[in-house]
């Protein structure tokens, strides 16, 4: 009579009593906001039937705010370890009724549900929203949502404010959870590094022509010998090239002498040398590539060094540039070839 067959049930979706499409959110949206690729929104409501009350058209999908609070406990769930089925059933039971009352749950509080190794939030403190959606996404491993989420950044905000705003505090949050955890977060950072770097280098330009050999050389970007971070070099790889400078990036770990002689061979204008830990940072080494020069007798130029990372933090670094933001090393940069422009 009812149009299910004998033998098969079908669960309910309760719809809200009035619900409010001015306060409705679109898949897409409702993805960036939760962390999550669309294509897992549409696979929960296919299989687990947590989808949205309102349908526009019938086709198109509007997220109300008790969607959004049902879908917000599914992410917390499976993100500690709770299989998605399960998380499904339990978001739905502790979601607010029409009325406003809960439903009554159909599965155990989540405190009694396994935790994975890697469970709980990340430590974001007073962010933008876009990096709650980005951890939530890194937690679970969600590379595709991962992936969407910094495309979403940089367009929207443009490379530096992505970058600083975005990736950066939430790659911090990654590891205070890391330094926290007994290195239970690695695959984490693993990951959304990764993806990071991906996305930086989609976005950076193909270094430009040096221009006349009388004119600024390169900068050259390096990390320090023994240091393996690269990101925050990418990251100025990248806005340098936006600005149409010319770059070299060396990447990890560049030993001395190959360092020495990139430098003797380019004559840069600039020299950017990263070091994340102390132990990697070497003001011999800096010193030592300040003192580099080049050019004829009574004209000879030196390159400006810049030292990043919070490896030099208390060191001394006199007649060396030391940015405190990544826009104030952009901007010191370029005043170098704003200063001396190309012949």
């Amino acid at each position: 009579m009812n149009g299910i067959p004998d033998g098969e049930e079908r669960e309910e979706r309760p719809e809200p009593a009035f619900p409010d499409i001015a306060t409705s959110l679109t898949t897409g949206a409702l993805a960036r906001r939760l962390g999550v690729s669309p294509t897992t929104l549409r696979s929960w409501d296919r299989r687990y039937g947590i989808g949205p009350a309102v349908r526009t058209d019938g086709r198109h999908r509007r997220w109300t705010p008790r969607d959004v609070a049902v879908l917000e406990s599914m992410c917390r769930l499976t993100s500690a370890g709770v299989p998605p089925a399960e998380a499904a059933r339990a978001a739905k039971g502790a979601a607010p009724g029409p009325g406003g009352g809960a439903v009554p749950p159909s599965a155990p509080e989540p405190a009694t549900r396994p935790r994975s190794r890697a469970a709980g939030t990340l430590p974001l403190g007073d962010v933008r929203q876009e990096c709650r959606g980005l951890a939530r996404a890194a937690v679970r491993l969600d590379a595709p949502a991962v992936e969407e989420q910094l495309a979403a950044a940089v367009q929207t905000h443009g490379l530096a404010v992505a970058w600083q705003e975005v990736m950066v505090p939430t790659l911090h949050a990654v590891g205070r959870k890391w330094a926290s955890s007994g290195d239970r977060y690695v695959e984490v950072e693993h990951l959304l590094s990764w993806h990071m770097s991906t996305a930086l280098r989609r976005c950076t330009r193909p270094p430009a022509r040096q221009g006349d050999a009388l004119g600024p050389g390169p900068v050259v970007l390096a990390c320090a010998p023994g240091e393996q971070h690269t990101l925050a070099l990418e990251a100025l790889n990248a806005g340098l090239g936006e600005l149409g400078l010319p770059t070299r990036m060396f990447g990890a770990a560049v030993p001395v002498e190959a360092l020495t002689a990139a430098v003797d061979r380019l004559g840069p204008a600039a020299v950017v040398l990263w070091a994340q830990a102390r132990s990697t940072a070497s003001l011999p080494l800096a010193r030592h590539i300040a003192g580099a020069q080049w050019g004829v007798k009574g004209a000879r130029t030196r390159p400006v060094v810049m030292l990043g990372g919070a490896g030099w933090l208390g060191r001394s670094s006199q007649g060396m540039l030391r940015p405190t933001t990544f826009q104030d090393a952009l901007d010191s940069l370029a005043r170098l070839y704003a200063a001396e422009p190309s012949a």
